[in-house]
This record gives C-alpha cells, sequence and structure tokens, in this order.
C-alpha cells in the first residue's frame, strides 16, 4: 500500500483480492458437500475452499498489511466481509480482525451485535467463528461487558441468543464466569431451537471441565428442566456410570408430568 493511500481505498482493494483468491480456489462440489452440513433456514453459502486454504488467504491479508492498518481499518474490512454471503469470506474478515485483540474498542461489540442482528451471520458456522474470535477478547478485555452480552439470551435473532452462549464457551473452558454461565444456561433452558440447546450443553461441557462437582450438583438441581439434548452434551465427559446416572435422575418423574387432558 502507498503512504497516501486512503484505508477506504485499501479496505476495497484488498475485500476484491480476498473475493477473487477464495473464487479461484473454490469448487462447486465441495461447496456443495459443505451446505449439507447446515440446516435449510441457515443463511448460509459457499466458495467450496478448505479452511486451510481459507486461513492461508488471511495470513496473507495480515502479512501484508499489518503494519499499515490499524484496528479501526481492520473492523472496516472485517464489515465488508461479513456481509459477502460466502462463509469464507466472512471467515477472512474474522480470522484478520482477531489479529488486533489487545487494541480492540468497546464499540465493536455494538458492531457484532449489528452484525447478528441483521443476519449477517445466519448459521452456527458464522456464530461459532464470531463469538469466541471477537466477542470472547472483548469480554475479557472489558470485563463489564459479560453482562450485555449475557442480556442477549432474551434477543430475537437466534443467533444473538447462540453468541450469548458460545462467547462464554472459551472463558467456561478455564474456569472463568462461572456464575455468568450457569445464569446463562438457565435462562435459555426454555428455549426450543436445538441450535440454542446444543450451544448450551457445549457451554456446561466446558464449564465441568474445571469444576465437574458444580456442573453435576447444578444439572441435578434442575434437572426436569434441562432439554435433553443439552443435558446429553454437558455430560459428555462424565464417566459412562454417572452419565448414565444423571440421565435416570433429571428426568421428570411420574408425578410430576403433564396429565393428559381429558376428552
Amino acid at each position: 500500500m502507498g503512504r497516501g493511500a486512503r484505508p477506504a481505498a485499501t479496505v476495497a482493494q484488498a475485500v476484491r483480492e480476498v473475493t477473487a483468491a477464495l473464487r479461484r480456489q473454490g469448487s462447486p462440489r465441495r461447496a456443495a458437500l459443505m451446505r449439507a452440513y447446515f440446516r435449510r433456514d441457515e443463511t448460509v453459502a459457499f466458495y467450496g475452499v478448505p479452511l486451510p486454504a481459507v486461513r492461508l488467504v488471511a495470513r496473507d491479508v495480515w502479512h501484508r498489511r499489518r503494519d499499515a492498518w490499524s484496528v479501526a481499518t481492520a473492523i472496516r474490512f472485517c464489515d465488508a466481509l461479513i456481509r459477502v454471503p460466502e462463509l469464507e469470506a466472512k471467515s477472512v474478515g474474522v480470522i484478520v480482525l482477531a489479529r488486533w485483540h489487545r487494541a480492540f474498542p468497546r464499540g465493536l461489540l455494538r458492531t457484532v451485535r449489528g452484525w447478528l442482528g441483521a443476519g449477517h451471520c445466519a448459521s452456527w458456522a458464522a456464530v461459532d467463528l464470531v463469538a469466541p474470535s471477537l466477542l470472547t477478547p472483548l469480554v475479557r478485555r472489558y470485563p463489564d461487558l459479560g453482562a450485555t452480552v449475557s442480556a442477549w439470551t432474551g434477543a430475537r435473532s437466534l443467533w444473538t441468543r447462540r453468541a450469548a452462549a458460545v462467547t462464554f464457551v472459551p472463558l467456561a473452558r478455564r474456569g472463568h464466569e462461572l456464575d455468568t454461565v450457569y445464569a446463562i444456561a438457565e435462562r435459555l433452558f426454555p428455549d426450543v431451537n436445538d441450535l440454542i440447546q446444543k450451544a448450551v450443553g457445549w457451554m456446561l461441557r466446558e464449564a465441568g471441565k474445571t469444576d465437574p462437582a458444580r456442573l453435576e450438583r447444578f444439572l441435578l438441581r434442575h434437572g426436569p428442566r434441562i432439554p435433553r439434548t443439552t443435558l446429553r452434551y454437558a455430560i459428555e465427559r462424565f464417566p459412562p456410570a454417572r452419565r448414565r446416572r444423571l440421565l435416570r435422575e433429571t428426568r421428570l418423574s411420574r408425578s410430576d408430568r403433564p396429565r393428559p387432558r381429558s376428552s
């Protein structure tokens, strides 16, 4: 990039280079195979580029522009790519922006929330990339933002609700923010969407890695309220005998089961 080049111009050029590289490396056959991992109601498209190749494209952007770009320029770059339908383009934008995680501004949270609400991350894979790559570092850098993200459990957007849980997965894995993790789980138990139930189970499973006793007490206390999908994900790391016990002891008892209405 020339010394006098404007950031907007360099971002536009970088976006063109990225999408052109992904198109060259794409495969319609591979794209169709990748799409098969997603539900019909998920808005996601593919060039058909393997993840290692996507990471190489992102690494090339980083090496060529890291000395010239600021975090603000990287956010504009990611904002442009997150709007591209293909997941590989979104991934390059997020991977590159994540390199600036130590300089993330607080305002990035509002930007990411906008992407989620507008449907630019309308698949489990997009959320599961954006949340740990961008939102988790924001919560680490600005701990008070954790309360804002956890409140997203009440959002109308499925993807925003999933992000509320997935953001705390890396934190739960290290035994951090466990009070928030369990509060998020409780608020999301009534959610009937399986993508939410799986995300909550994943978050709880990670919480159990550092404090399995607390996870077990939590599951036994809330047992019948917990969707079975969530429960099965949460207990994956327990020994088989303990898993069977938890599955048994968290079922609705006969007396607690709703009685059928008489005709």
